[in-house]
């Protein structure tokens, strides 16, 4: 038995994939569900009930989606182009760093002004930190995959140092967060009342920029080529080294916004457990998504529909809300191998 490249994938097994993976990652829960005494028609029921069952739980699966369709779209653009970023927390953090840094009262501007400013040094923070890597993998040949990994790691070192010192709140009561983003740096609400902000629409907006960019663009063509096959692309003569830089900046940049988001947007300052992980999870939205911006979408909100119902139904049923990051996790487990057999099949010998 052995794997043979497809000529040609059928539609079919698009669609197939990931609706196969997240029907295991359903199976394999119901199990554990079973396992631990409890009814897995009712757990799901709840859950889908936590997560959609009215106005107020749409809104929060709908603000935990925000910061999911920022790393989605970042992991998305990296792995199109074989660029393997794993270092989304770290670009997060980045972004959230520029946000309580400039959002605190450093530029007194109206809000028009400032909160565009302080997009774009969040996503240029986020671009610079995927960067380095990238160039040590394309002067040196440096696995990224270390390089953005252990970054996750030392930018965490960096916010703790920076709230324990330069930017910790004196008005904290000595918890380490940073002072409060002033008014003109929030964003504005989308429905008054509620968590639900205006980074929701700009996560939107830029899932559309990245599928223009993936279908009607000269660098989306590089990306898709040089992911493809690099040395083709190269013997073409495209300039594989300078798109590879493009996409890490682009990549980079993307999960930034996700940090600014959150900052300006939803939590009002910076303090060390700001992200439960929206890096990591960005990778398995996009794997989710196969790699496409418009399904990163779709995928970044069934992610935060599973976290979001997952709360809810533990403190009803009395099952672990550890639940959904078995079901996140065996989804990804799954996706891989679906994403495996959509680019080959297997031949007896």
């Amino acid at each position: 038995m052995r794997l043979e490249p497809r000529l040609e994938t059928p539609w079919v097994l698009w669609l197939a994939a990931p609706a196969a993976a997240i029907g295991a990652s359903l199976l394999i829960a119901a199990l554990l569900v079973l396992w631990s005494g409890a009814d897995p028609f009712g757990v799901f029921g709840l859950v889908i009930k936590g997560a959609l069952g009215s106005q107020f739980a749409l809104f929060e699966t709908l603000t935990r989606a925000t910061p999911l369709i920022f790393t989605g779209l970042a992991a998305a653009v990296a792995f199109r182009a074989r660029l393997w970023n794993i270092g989304g927390e770290a670009q997060f953090y980045g972004g959230a760093i520029m946000a309580a840094l400039l959002g605190t009262g450093l530029l007194p501007l109206p809000a028009p002004i400032l909160i565009p400013i302080l997009l774009i040094a969040g996503a240029l923070a986020g671009a610079l930190l995927l960067l380095g890597p990238t160039l040590m993998k394309t002067r040196f040949g440096v696995d990224e995959v270390v390089t953005t990994l252990l970054l996750n790691f030392i930018i965490l070192l960096l916010v703790s140092f920076l709230l324990e010192g330069p930017l910790k709140d004196p008005m904290g009561m000595g918890w380490p967060q940073s002072r409060k983003i002033i008014e003109a740096a929030q964003l504005p609400k989308i429905i008054a009342g509620k968590r639900l902000h205006l980074g929701f629409a700009l996560a939107l907006a830029m899932a559309a920029l990245v599928w223009f960019i993936n279908t009607r663009t000269i660098h989306g063509y590089e990306m898709r080529a040089v992911g493809f096959n690099a040395r083709a692309a190269r013997f073409a003569g495209m300039k594989v080294d300078l798109v590879m830089v493009k996409v890490a900046l682009l990549s980079g940049g993307l999960a930034a916004m996700a940090g600014v988001s959150e900052v300006i947007g939803l939590k009002g300052n910076l303090t060390l457990d700001l992200s439960p992980g929206f890096g990591y999870a960005g990778i398995v939205v996009a794997m989710l998504a196969m790699l496409h911006p418009l399904g990163v979408v779709a995928a970044a909100i069934f992610v935060a529909a599973m976290f979001v119902g997952a709360d809810a139904m533990s403190r009803q049923a009395g099952v672990p809300n550890y639940i959904a990051h078995v079901m996140v996790a065996t989804a990804l487990l799954t996706m891989v191998v679906g994403m495996l057999f959509t680019r080959f099949r297997l031949r007896w010998t």
